[in-house]
This record gives C-alpha cells, sequence and structure tokens, in this order.
C-alpha cells in the first residue's frame, strides 16, 4: 500500500464508520474499483481505531459519566440503581455477542465474507431492513388521521434484553455490507427507540468492540509483520480526523431527517454490484489480498 492509497481508504473509513452504510463495504469496493489490493480485515479493524478515538472525544462527557458511575457501583451499592452505571453494564453484556462471534468467524471474516456478490446482497437486505424500522418510527413519531402520536423509548428506557438485542445486531456488522451502525440502529429503531437513543447507543456500544478488535489485529501484525506500518497509521490519522466531523454532522441531522437517503444509497449501491459482477465487468474477488 502506498501514501496515497492509504490516504484515499482513510477518507474513505472516516466518512462511512459512523454512517449506516458499511464501512467495511466501502474500503473493499474502493479496492476493487481502483484494481488496488484488498486492504483487508487488518487494516479495517486497525484504521477504526481512529474513527473509534473520534468516538471517545466527541462523547467523552457521556463516556466519563458512564465510566465513573460504572467503577463507583462495583463497590457502593447504591449506584447501582444509577442509570449511568446501568449503561456501564449494558455496554459490557452488549459486546457479548460480537467478541464471541468475531474469534469463531475470524477466518470466514477475513476471507468469504469479502465476496463482492455477499456484499451487494447484504447492502439492499440490510438497506430494506433499515427503511422498515425509519418508516415505523417515522409513522410514530407523525401519527395519522387515525393514529395517534405514539412516544419512543429514550437510552433511559434500555434493559438487560434490549442491550442483548443491540448486541446481537451490532455482531452481525461482522459480514461486511451490514454495517454496524445501521445494524444497531436498525435494531434499536424496531425496538421501539428514538432516531438519537437508536444512534448513540449505536456509538457508545461500538467502543469496547472496535478497539478490542483493532488492538487484537495490531497485536496479529506486529507478530506477522505484514502490515505496512507508514501508510496504515497516516489512514487511522485521517479516518480520525474526517470521522470526528461525520459524527458531529450525523447527530445533529438524525435530529430532523430520517434514515431513508442512507437507504436508497444502499440499495442503489447493491444493485449496481451485481450488474458489475453480473456482467463481468468486476470479478467478485476483484482486489483481494494474495495474503
Amino acid at each position: 500500500m502506498n501514501w496515497f492509497e492509504a490516504f484515499i481508504l482513510g477518507l474513505v473509513q472516516g466518512l462511512t464508520e459512523f454512517l449506516p452504510i458499511s464501512s467495511s463495504a466501502h474500503l473493499r469496493l474502493t479496492a476493487a474499483f481502483a484494481g488496488w489490493e484488498d486492504p483487508g480485515a487488518a487494516f479495517t479493524a486497525i484504521t477504526q481505531i481512529g474513527t473509534e478515538t473520534a468516538v471517545l472525544i466527541y462523547f467523552r462527557k457521556d463516556i466519563g459519566r458512564i465510566v465513573t458511575a460504572w467503577f463507583r457501583s462495583l463497590t457502593d451499592k447504591a449506584m447501582r440503581s444509577d442509570h449511568d452505571a446501568q449503561m456501564g453494564w449494558l455496554v459490557i453484556v452488549g459486546s457479548i455477542p460480537i467478541g464471541v462471534l468475531g474469534v469463531t468467524l475470524k477466518d470466514q471474516i477475513e476471507g468469504p465474507f469479502r465476496d463482492l456478490r455477499l456484499i451487494a446482497t447484504t447492502l439492499i437486505v440490510m438497506g430494506i431492513v433499515l427503511g422498515v424500522a425509519d418508516r415505523l418510527a417515522a409513522r410514530d413519531e407523525i401519527g395519522g388521521r387515525h393514529r395517534a402520536i405514539r412516544e419512543r423509548k429514550t437510552l433511559k428506557d434500555l434493559g438487560v434484553r434490549d442491550g442483548l438485542i443491540y448486541g446481537f445486531c451490532q455482531a452481525m456488522a461482522l459480514i461486511p455490507g451490514v454495517s454496524r451502525s445501521g445494524a444497531t440502529i436498525s435494531g434499536g429503531l424496531l425496538m421501539g427507540y428514538t432516531r438519537e437513543s437508536a444512534a448513540r447507543y449505536s456509538f457508545l456500544l461500538a467502543i469496547p468492540a472496535v478497539l478490542a478488535s483493532g488492538v487484537f489485529e495490531l497485536k496479529d501484525a506486529t507478530e506477522g509483520g505484514h502490515v505496512s506500518w507508514g501508510p496504515t497509521v497516516f489512514a487511522t490519522i485521517v479516518a480520525f480526523g474526517v470521522g470526528y466531523a461525520v459524527i458531529a454532522w450525523f447527530m445533529k441531522f438524525i435530529t430532523t431527517k430520517s434514515f431513508m437517503p442512507f437507504v436508497y444509497y444502499r440499495i442503489a449501491l447493491g444493485i449496481l454490484l451485481f450488474i458489475l459482477v453480473g456482467t463481468d465487468t468486476l470479478s467478485p474477488h476483484a482486489g483481494e489480498s494474495g495474503d
């Protein structure tokens, strides 16, 4: 990987990590369309450390409260009913599914799951799921002629059951094309949460999983020596800067707008990908690394 490729891939990672369109799919597609080698799961995991650092900084007040309350709850029984302390436990519980499946399916994630036909399928299917979830949220918020406005849940209503469901939704993002934020936000909307609450918890829930994945891949890459460290670190820095700007924009966007633009984009990209692969314009394994 050269420095130009690193810049473009870091830019793509930062732009797509927090939007419900799948950063792993876009990194894979960018390499395929440009004729570059697939950056691979290790590159994706390491550059995600940059975007998750942006999450840590953007949500630093929320995270500070949650971490402080969680640690206090370990010794103070009265704190265990505190919302922030409970959020700490729920993030831990919600991180279990992706941790277990991430280790179990590691070989598939780095191999068969990166087939462009699978990515096209997940882009379309999860796009439809997000669209349905968004429509249900809009119906509750707007009401109708024969339907009253229905109040949606916030993070104060989050319990162990919903936390686990969020966790399993996040685990689906191990398949490129699903999208971590897209899956967890869709799950949240289908469970009756507001758009803002679903997105906020999606970002908070991703922190342990993404950082753990990044450190795990960092260790493997260091021992294996198959990563171009200069370009990869550069891409991670680019992803951090762009990712922070995207978070700030996205959290404002969803307070007044729906997710439908992302739905249309996912479906259109998935169809285009099927056409390109179906006409042999693009190989389903285009850009795959020779590692």
